[in-house]
């Protein structure tokens, strides 16, 4: 199985320089948004997101070094996925992610969505200062996308007759658009063509989706330890993932525990029980692999590169998580 520092190896320093650069970003005017972002930038992130931008960077410009642009679009990329999730865990009311105490379980809810949008101010700043038009349609419409997944997310709580499409389209507002946006928009930095621009979108969207559904996987098969919040906790908020939908087929049981909330003793734990006996989690893992194959097919007009390679692997780092 390849491990997150092997993958990364490509861009192991660029990734070193960006986390120290965060700090810097957010600034020491405000001293509780600094402990707040000081708080989440150390917190043990994987930093996918900017990697992945940062290895296409690299994939895209062969010949030279890769710009300043292109550095503070992985560090825009970050900013805007931590502004989401500060926002998600207060939404979501979660106490702890990644294994630490989430922002506002630290700091209070008022705080927390302060340094949310204060995180989303920033990267709306620093992206305009880009000054490349495409780049900032392209990362203000994840900004959007987002906000909508949210709404829609909150819209479907507990709603049986939810279908996988409305699912996947959610995934993607929620997930693969940052990852998709910012792909496109690291070649777009290296001036690529457009059809190369749009197989590096199709790249991240399909990588996100298939992250986004391991993701839920996890939240049945993985230990709270391994996931940094309990077990079962999107099914018991009412966020109905694959998994679920899939087990929804075949056990008609699972819809009376949903609808009525899981309000009896017991219940929770049943419909887990109804979702792991079925075939829910196999057809999920089988949908992320169609998607994670998907992603490895758009790579081909890259020419060929330790970066490229590193790309492909991260389609199977994706997959890999679940075994």
């Amino acid at each position: 199985m390849t491990s997150v520092t092997t993958l990364f190896a490509p861009v192991e320093a660029d990734l070193s320089v960006l986390t120290e650069n965060l700090k810097k970003l957010v600034g020491a005017r405000h001293p509780i948004l600094y402990a707040a972002a000081e708080h989440l930038f150390g917190a043990g992130g994987k930093r996918v997101r900017p990697a992945i931008v940062l290895l296409i960077s690299r994939a895209t410009m062969l010949d030279q070094d890769i710009t300043p642009r292109h550095r503070r679009l992985a560090e825009i990329t970050e900013m805007i996925h931590t502004a989401s999730l500060v926002h998600d865990d207060v939404v979501d009311e979660s106490e702890i992610r990644r294994g630490v105490a989430t922002v506002h379980s630290r700091f209070g809810n008022r705080i927390a969505v302060l340094a949310g949008d204060f995180l989303f101010a920033q990267s709306s700043w620093y992206l305009a200062n880009l000054d490349n038009l495409e780049v900032v349609k392209l990362l203000s419409e994840v900004i959007m996308d987002m906000a909508e997944g949210e709404i829609q997310q909150g819209l479907n709580r507990f709603d049986t007759s939810l279908s996988i499409e409305a699912y996947l389209e959610k995934s993607y507002y929620k997930t693969a658009s940052l990852i998709a946006n910012s792909a496109k928009a690291a070649g777009c930095l290296s001036d690529v063509s457009p059809e190369v621009a749009d197989n590096l979108y199709c790249y991240g969207r399909h990588l996100g989706l298939a992250f986004q559904i391991v993701d839920d996987i996890f939240d049945f098969t993985g230990s709270t330890e391994a996931l940094g919040k309990p077990a079962g906790s999107d099914l018991k908020s009412g966020n109905l993932t694959a998994p679920v939908l899939f087990a929804l087929e075949e056990k008609p049981y699972l819809e009376v525990l949903i609808e009525r909330e899981f309000t009896q003793d017991g219940d929770l734990e049943e419909a887990i029980a109804l979702i792991m006996e079925g075939k829910g989690i196999e057809r999920s893992r089988e949908l992320a692999s169609h998607h994670a194959q998907l992603a490895v097919q758009q790579l081909a007009s890259l020419p060929t590169s330790e970066c490229h390679q590193a790309l492909i692997d991260m389609a199977e780092y994706v997959l890999s998580r679940l075994y």
